[in-house]
């Protein structure tokens, strides 16, 4: 397959452009496109021969329901079969934005879109090229990250390039991410919200707007559900670069001692803030996510470093925790699910 490459600016997108992207999505084909989280892969959310290409480029299980991504909160009614008033102003908050919403959805979904769920999980993205994108297709569009299944997840133009060349009709490139780590994910089917999935927006400043929402422990990696999984990133491991990832976790001056002890065994590269940087021994390779006081920085990085090919000439990556606060939910998450051993010490 050809595909088709679109140059578009992420802050005033050319409309031009986009209307083109957009006639792949309504002839049933699949489209790379930016959001504020990380690159997605769409198709429209309402044709499930198009919903099966989007497994097929993946090579993701199909088990594994999918966000459909609107433009429009009359978009989402026409999606779901709950009293949308009920979250109006959780949804005024968090919309347009990194936060992916589960309800009960209307038949007019596809099986395939939610694994045969009577769930569908919807966002709104607040990126401009994906909101235009979405308006210019005049459908729903769902879209899981545009990575090969089990990699990490695209923040730069060259990682949707390397994983979606080839495998796509069209890849819309539009810089680099801004949070560099998907939604978070919040289960409004059910009686009392659940946060299914960690993601750029603090959980405690959700509940100024859903003051019962239940925060479940995330520290194993694997984070228990009732039932089958609503979301993605629940049942199947993710974001593991291409070779082992170890993760330690504990008290600092510990962590510290323990990795200078793992990282002494083979070719070893440390994923580390900026406050311990230095205490780790001088002949191993360190690259600095950012520091401690700003996880949105090292958020913003993680994915970046776990695909970047120089890291993967390692043996190795080990990685320091970090502040499970804000966003370090979010990262402690994808760290454990990408790690191929825990370390706890």
């Amino acid at each position: 397959m050809n595909t088709v490459y679109l140059r578009v600016n992420s802050e005033e997108p050319d409309e031009f452009r986009l209307k083109k992207a957009a006639r792949f999505i309504r002839d049933g084909e699949l489209v790379v496109f930016p959001t504020e989280t990380v690159y997605g892969l769409g198709a429209n959310a309402l044709d499930e021969s198009a919903i099966s290409k989007i497994y097929h480029a993946k090579g993701r299980p199909q088990d594994n329901p999918l966000i459909v991504h609107v433009s429009s909160r009359e978009m989402v009614a026409d999606l779901v079969s709950q009293n949308l008033s009920e979250y109006s102003a959780l949804m005024d908050t968090v919309w347009p934005g990194p936060v992916t919403l589960i309800f009960r959805k209307r038949k007019r979904i596809p099986d395939s879109v939610t694994a045969g769920l009577d769930t569908v999980a919807i966002r709104f993205p607040s990126h401009p090229v994906a909101s235009k994108l979405i308006e210019l297709s005049c459908v729903p569009v769902a879209a899981p990250s545009a990575n090969l299944s089990g990699k990490p997840s695209p923040t730069r133009e060259e990682h949707v390039v390397e994983d979606m060349d080839g495998r796509v009709s069209c890849i819309i490139l539009s810089g680099s991410t801004v949070f560099g780590l998907e939604s978070t994910i919040i289960d409004l089917s059910r009686e009392r919200p659940v946060l299914l999935r960690p993601g750029p927006i603090d959980p405690d400043q959700l509940k100024g707007v859903l003051p019962d929402l239940q925060i479940p422990g995330f520290a194993s990696g694997r984070e228990q559900y009732l039932g089958d999984p609503l979301s993605p990133g629940l049942k199947y491991r993710h974001y593991s670069p291409d070779i082992p990832l170890i993760l330690v976790e504990g008290e600092l001056g510990l962590v510290v001692s323990k990795v200078g002890i793992i990282a002494g065994r083979k070719s070893s590269l440390v994923l580390c803030s900026e406050e311990l940087r230095d205490y780790y021994p001088v002949q191993v390779k360190k690259v600095v996510l950012g520091s401690r006081s700003n996880l949105l920085e090292v958020a913003s990085n993680l994915f970046k470093e776990l695909r970047d090919k120089e890291n993967m000439s390692f043996s190795q990556i080990i990685a320091e925790p970090f502040p499970e606060t804000g966003v370090g939910l979010a990262i402690m998450n994808r760290l454990r699910k990408a790690a191929w051993k825990i370390e706890r010490v």
